[in-house]
């Protein structure tokens, strides 16, 4: 276990560069196993959940390999593989869930562990497994793994979604670009790292339409797709994360690759709270001179504002000149961060969906403890903004969602340190 050592009292000022998004890249990794031969990614982020999938593709027969500055991966994938994936590893990893849509469609069978990742609220497979089921295979649950089988293939099939479910909608479209006839999904996600996913497999001989809007059309072809040298998406969570920290310590950066147009609704709301947004060509610039203002909150599906984003602005809203209301309406468990956050002296009375925060003028350092990827840099940059020392338990959360997280903050001007950490507080 590590944790963070961080000094209070800092400003971030510099320019910090974005690697390729870990919501994409790590489905781009799994729709690999479509193709036989060799797929280059680029722009891979160097963080543990990309370490965690190659592993996995690694138990499925292919050969991984990711250079050491992790912004390369390579993946040979032979003419045979194993359709079934190991507990050990899937249950480190949400993502992991993303094997299953390919292994069918390449294997006609898949057995996946229920996979793990953040806690942060239910994430139920209801609509996964309805969409596979759809399109003509046999899915049960046994002993704790997902077992699905389409002996004859998969066909074509229109498919609702109760909800835009970005899972959803990847397992169901990385299944049907093998199977016979079109099929489409209906209130399907639109998120960026959705069309990303959407981009390679048409570059790899896949027929997609309407990637980006509620209505994706897939037509099957047959055999497999073939390997392609793709580049990956900017993350941009970790631009909004960025931007959000400039609020936050009153300071400057520039996010040199980040991608403005992918953060419309999360710029707009720096911008109410007081902060200068200026785009360029790439990238774009947040600059924050003085006590933020308040700002409303209502977490929603691309294009509203991201799920992932919300631990930062109630970060920002606790140290603003006022009160504001956040509504969570994706994940019950987000709200644990706000608990931690009183811990460092912010006012925040959650109910339900809802999360009201009275700004204070300043917040004081305390030993936290990290719930989650978005929680745990939130609390770090709280932390940056707090007098005194602040300590950022189960440190490893960070490590699965930003690369070199504390060298970028170091680079902007913070001191922050990761160190070995004896986790009584994490598992207290």
């Amino acid at each position: 276990m590590e944790r963070f050592r961080i000094a209070g009292e800092a400003r971030l000022d510099g320019t910090v560069e974005v690697a390729g998004a870990k919501n994409s890249v790590l489905k781009l990794m799994a729709a690999a196993l479509l193709a036989e031969g060799t797929t280059t990614l680029r722009q891979v982020p160097g963080i543990l959940d990309v370490t965690f999938m190659a592993q996995l593709l690694d138990t499925l027969g292919c050969s991984v390999k990711v250079d050491a500055d992790g912004r390369l991966a390579t993946i040979a994938v032979p003419g045979s593989i194993r359709h079934q994936c190991d507990y050990d590893l899937v249950r480190k990893l949400r993502a992991s869930i993303s094997v299953l849509g390919p292994l069918l469609a390449r294997c006609g069978q898949a057995e996946v562990a229920l996979p793990g990742g953040d806690n942060i609220g239910s994430r139920g497979l209801n609509m996964h497994v309805a969409g596979l089921e759809a399109m003509g295979a046999k899915v049960h649950i046994e002993h704790g793994f997902v077992i699905a089988e389409a002996p004859q293939g998969l066909h074509g099939a229109e498919v609702w979604l109760d909800f835009p479910s970005v899972g959803a909608t990847e397992t169901i479209m990385m299944a049907s670009v093998l199977a016979k006839g079109t099929t489409i999904i209906e209130n399907a996600a639109r998120e960026p790292e959705i069309q990303d996913i959407a981009k390679m497999l048409v570059e790899m001989g896949a027929q997609i339409d309407g990637a980006g809007s509620p209505r994706i059309e897939i037509t099957g072809v047959d055999g497999l797709l073939n390997p392609v040298d793709h580049t990956v998406v900017p993350d941009r969570i970790v631009s909004g994360s960025w931007a959000f920290a400039a609020a936050i310590t009153k300071g400057d950066i520039t996010i040199a690759n980040g991608h403005a147009e992918h953060l419309e609704l999360p710029l707009d709301k720096l911008h109410k709270a007081g902060a200068e947004i200026t785009v360029l060509n790439p990238g774009f610039r947040v600059r924050m001179h003085d006590r933020p203002k308040p700002v409303d909150v209502v977490t929603l599906p691309y294009p509203g504002f991201a799920t992932d984003l919300q631990a930062f602005v109630i970060a920002l809203n606790a140290l603003s000149d006022g009160a504001a209301m956040v509504t969570e309406n994706l994940f019950e468990g987000r709200f644990t961060f706000a608990q931690e956050l009183t811990r460092l002296g912010a006012q925040i009375q959650t109910d339900g969906h809802h999360a009201v925060v009275r700004g204070v003028p300043r917040l004081s350092g305390a030993p936290v403890v990290a719930s989650d990827i978005r929680a745990g840099a939130a609390l770090v940059l709280a932390g940056l903004a707090a007098e005194g020392e602040t300590l950022v338990s189960a440190a490893h959360h960070v490590h699965r969602g930003y690369t070199d997280f504390a060298g970028n903050l170091r680079r902007l001007g913070a001191d922050v340190v990761v160190e070995p950490d004896d986790a009584e507080m994490y598992w207290n």
